[in-house]
């Protein structure tokens, strides 16, 4: 999952980046709202994380701009300001959620995959699931047919987003964009390593095969192999 965090305080910055990263999401940073506003509009992403007071361009009017561009990303407020009038004006520009500052980090990644399975109706609030291949997104954990999968956490970022996209074909760069935190190479070969480690693990020993290639498109989870 690919987030986008728009913050100037750098120690703040500097302590989500590292715990969503953690987590295993990939987040690009903006330092000030013109160029939060310019990343959302034109870069794919799952989640935007906001401050309200920010240089160039406060947190509410980037929400209003970007709503009213019909852009329907989740954002999340975060902000000093802990009043509830200050709560209902973040609201009613079209954040999703606010938080205030100082805040607990267990708190904003909960309420982000909260947030996350809502945006991709996901009914059940804690798993992914396709066939007998079951992903509990609290545990960390992958089982097939029971049995547990052990994945490094590029791995199950990986198989998140397949699973996410189940039956729809994804590209290299589509991978690269949610996955890792860099922009894609066409030169590199990272995407099919690791998808074949994946594969290796996910399908090796098991029927069907859930983890196809599609020639020239990208990768699928699928119950069949789709055609090129």
């Amino acid at each position: 999952m690919r987030l986008l965090l728009v913050e100037d305080d750098v120690k703040i910055a500097d302590f989500v980046i590292k715990g969503l990263s953690a987590a295993g999401f990939a987040v690009d940073h903006a330092v000030n709202g013109q160029d939060g506003l310019h990343m959302a509009c034109f870069e794919e992403n799952d989640l935007i994380v906001v401050d309200v007071m920010l240089p160039c361009l406060d947190g509410i009017s980037l929400i209003k701009t970007l709503r009213a561009r019909g852009f329907n990303t989740p954002v999340i407020v975060l902000s000093a300001r802990d009043r509830v009038d200050d709560r209902v004006r973040g609201l009613e520009a079209g954040a999703d959620d606010y938080l205030t500052k100082p805040f607990a980090f267990s708190e904003l990644l909960a309420r982000i995959q909260a947030l996350i399975r809502r945006a991709g109706g996901v009914v059940d609030p804690t798993t992914l699931s396709y066939g007998e291949l079951v992903m509990d997104l609290m545990k960390r954990e992958v089982r097939r047919d029971g049995r547990v999968v052990e994945l490094q956490p590029l791995e199950f970022s990986l198989l998140e987003y397949l699973m996410r996209n189940q039956e729809r074909v994804v590209s290299k760069t589509m991978i690269m964009e949610h996955v890792w935190n860099y922009n894609f190479d066409p030169m590199t070969n990272v995407v099919e390593a690791r998808v074949c480690r994946l594969r290796d693990k996910i399908d090796k020993g098991f029927h069907p095969k859930l983890i196809h290639t599609v020639r020239g498109a990208g990768y699928v989870l699928a119950l069949r192999e789709k055609p090129a």
